[in-house]
């Protein structure tokens, strides 16, 4: 259908427009790490506050407040298990990946490419879009949590302390 009434188109522009000032005020309260993208699990709630939206401006089904109501349970969940996450290990690491070692010392990690399903190919292509064209001048290349490439020059790879948190257990078994 191409129109319905004008008043559905009334409708969606005053609920459109109300739960936009609810969305922003949440978020403004909650902080920057709300949809922040710094993980996959942050991918899913801003995902799911997207989807949530659209749902609360397009059906008739959800009322105002009822829409209001799941979008300030997303931001409070984000917010409970970023907080929490903060505090107790043990829940970062079920909620959080940790980064993967891809490359090292301009050797591709092979066990660690395939745990991750990344081809050597999209290895390649990282280090490239860093206009660097051999592997012995990379020093490391990181899958890092959020899904992003991280490529370190040899020349830049100082003391090498920002790839300490980084397993290296896990770039040989692929974990």
């Amino acid at each position: 259908m191409f129109f319905d009434s004008a008043s559905d188109l009334w409708r969606i522009g005053l609920i459109g427009v109300l739960i936009y000032i609810v969305l922003i005020t949440v978020l403004r309260v909650s902080g920057k790490r709300t949809l922040a993208k710094m993980n996959a699990f942050d991918l899913v709630v801003t995902v799911a506050l997207g989807s949530t939206l659209a749902t609360i401006v397009l059906s008739r089904d959800v009322s105002l407040s009822e829409g209001a109501t799941a979008l300030i349970l997303l931001v409070c969940l984000q917010f409970a298990a970023t907080w929490l996450s903060v505090r107790w290990p043990f829940l970062r690491a079920a909620i959080k990946s940790t980064p993967t070692l891809l490359l090292r010392d301009g050797e591709l990690l092979t066990d660690a490419l395939r745990g991750q399903r990344v081809t050597d190919n999209e290895v390649f292509q990282a280090i490239r879009s860093q206009g660097i064209g051999d592997l012995d001048a990379v020093a490391a290349v990181v899958l890092e949590t959020d899904g992003t490439f991280s490529v370190i020059p040899q020349q830049q790879a100082g003391n090498r302390t920002a790839l300490r948190d980084i397993d290296v257990s896990s770039a040989r078994d692929g974990a």
